[in-house]
């Protein structure tokens, strides 16, 4: 099988594109490489925008991936006109594009961040969908359209993903359990804005897995799909960041709890991504901080800006 990775030189198609190979599959990269280039040498990239595309260049591939757009809520903030553009309007064209060529999948990076707020309820992907902040709307806008031009011989997977955290080897510290496992190493403590609000935390081995389980649907399977490892609150996630690291490291960790209001508060439930793709989580925060501690040599400087998706955007002056 033939898969293009569009976007795939970053986050998790750096960690994702080595699991493919390992399985057999043909795996090619389209991407600007606004983060570098950390693929195996075997993966073909093509550096391109994805908006210079035409149908010819899909012709050929079994299943296309979407892992591009703007990753987070700084990056969409920062430039919101080019977050609609990146996470609306571009994975609905290379959707289009894919259909005309005959591609036979689009499965769709998505995001749990179009929950907004889900006021202490687990949600499902029936759930209304609040969001008003300019990430997970644009989100949102990407996921309706692919979904829409499904059909019977197009099938499409949105996966609406936990925030990603771990070791890839485009490796990132602006996540909150990889800023906190920094911050500890490099402050001595974790700082907790706001305590209580939830998270989903998608583990990035078990967010490959779920890109794999969707691979590996029955051509007959469309739609939305939540995919977490757990829910937690934010001061969980730093007690148990905390701890692991003490126990890593013989350090001692201190937290620092804030009071700072955050509107983004949701967790979610992912039964029927178990029930219809096969999805089942393996990792805990505690095996994320594991992961990323057991690389910790590749490091350097954890303060370099190519750590952190919004310093490396600011610098593109797009």
């Amino acid at each position: 099988m033939k898969i293009l990775l569009a976007g795939g030189a970053g986050y998790i198609g750096s960690l994702l594109a080595p699991t493919l190979l390992e399985r057999g599959y043909e795996v090619e990269v389209i991407d600007l490489l606004w983060f570098g280039n950390h693929l195996p040498k075997e993966v073909k990239v093509i550096k391109k925008d994805i908006f210079d595309c035409q149908k010819e260049d899909l012709i050929g591939y079994d299943q296309v991936i979407f892992l591009g757009g703007l990753s987070n809520d700084p990056m969409a903030e920062f430039n919101p006109a080019l977050n609609f553009i990146s996470n609306g309007a571009q994975p609905s064209y290379l959707a289009y594009l894919a259909k005309l060529a005959g591609v036979k999948r689009f499965i769709y990076g998505s995001s749990c961040s179009v929950y907004g707020y889900t006021v202490n309820e687990l949600y499902d992907e029936d759930s209304p969908v609040t969001c008003a902040y300019p990430y997970g709307i644009s989100k949102l806008q990407g996921e309706r359209g692919v979904i829409q031009m499904q059909d019977d011989n197009f099938s499409v997977i949105a996966l609406r993903q936990g925030t990603v955290c771990g070791y890839s080897p485009r490796m990132r510290f602006d996540l909150i359990v990889n800023t906190m496992y920094k911050s500890c190493l490099v402050d001595g403590k974790i700082t907790v804005n706001n305590a209580s609000i939830w998270r989903p935390i998608l583990d990035i081995r078990d967010a490959v897995n779920g890109y794999l389980r969707a691979i590996q649907a029955d051509l007959h399977i469309s739609g939305v799909f939540n995919i977490a490892s757990d829910n937690y609150t934010v001061g969980q996630v730093g007690d148990l960041v905390k701890e692991q690291v003490e126990t890593l490291t013989g350090q001692k960790i201190g937290i620092e709890i804030k009071q700072i209001q955050d509107f983004r508060n949701y967790k979610v439930t992912w039964q029927k991504t178990k029930t219809i793709l096969g999805y089942e989580p393996k990792h805990t925060v505690s095996d994320i901080i594991v992961d990323v501690h057991k690389h910790r040599d590749e490091y350097g400087n954890f303060e370099n800006d190519h750590y952190y998706n919004i310093r490396t955007f600011k610098k593109l002056k797009l």
